[in-house]
């Protein structure tokens, strides 16, 4: 019985999640919409979700952020984000983690997911991994919002990885991106997304999100050459952080 009723309650709680990701979305569509009409208004459609959606979410999820910097992105300057990656919850997440505008890079498969998905479409760079025109011109859709002073977001992983890989192997794109436009990448490491909200639907609770944001790592110097051995470090660092754990944050 008392397995019975855990797994109703976290039923409800998954239920509760797409509830939060739903409403704030209807309730500011047509604000949303005027914004996604022109590129020059997305810094304030990514204030909306930064602000206004995100922390609807995790706070309704009873996942309050805690974030701890070790380096401060600088206002108006363009960077690579990149992050481990377990959860639905990652990106809002990574919308709290950075105030800089910035443009999630990711699978076509999420425009499915209602409400949710319409401005997926119209506000994130897609790629599909399967089609090397998708990945190619994914850098050049990248290029035109670094040149806006925008921010790019990508897990390198390339996706979801089992629940029990700690850090899968990275792909190259964030890097092979950053080194060609010379931006500097932020390392983030997230530390309770998979605990949190698994992607497993009986699973999961409750509880703080602890993020760290790692001393950026510079590009401007680096070439094409460099690139594997800019994508081995950047893991390194996130998998030894994880393995260390979020005690300091």
């Amino acid at each position: 019985m008392t397995t019975l009723l855990r797994m109703m309650a976290q039923a409800l709680w998954r239920v509760w999640f797409y509830i939060l990701v739903a409403l704030p979305i209807l309730v500011f569509f047509p604000i949303l919409l005027l914004f996604t009409l022109s590129p020059r208004t997305y810094p304030q459609f990514f204030w909306m979700a930064r602000n206004l959606w995100a922390p609807v979410i995790l706070y309704g999820m009873g996942c309050p952020p805690v974030i701890r910097y070790d380096q401060r992105p600088v206002r108006g300057k363009s960077y690579m984000l990149v992050a481990n990656h377990t959860s639905m919850l990652d990106i809002m997440f990574m919308l709290r983690v950075s105030r800089n505008p910035f443009v999630f890079v990711g699978k076509k498969e999420l425009v499915r997911i209602p409400v949710f998905g319409f401005f997926y479409k119209r506000v994130c760079i897609m790629v599909d991994r399967e089609d090397s025109r998708s990945r190619t011109g994914v850098y050049r859709r990248a290029q035109s919002r670094i040149r806006n002073g925008l921010s790019i977001c990508i897990f390198p992983e390339g996706g979801v990885p089992d629940e029990t890989v700690e850090l899968d192997a990275f792909k190259d794109g964030a890097f092979k991106m950053a080194i060609a436009h010379g931006i500097p990448i932020v390392p983030v490491v997230f530390y309770d997304s998979k605990k949190r909200f698994p992607f497993r639907f009986f699973a999961g609770s409750p509880g703080r999100l602890r993020a760290r944001v790692l001393a950026f790592t510079e590009t401007t110097e680096l070439t094409e050459k460099d690139k594997a051995g800019l994508r081995e470090s950047v893991r390194d660092r996130i998998l030894a952080q994880l393995r260390q754990g979020p005690s300091a944050v």
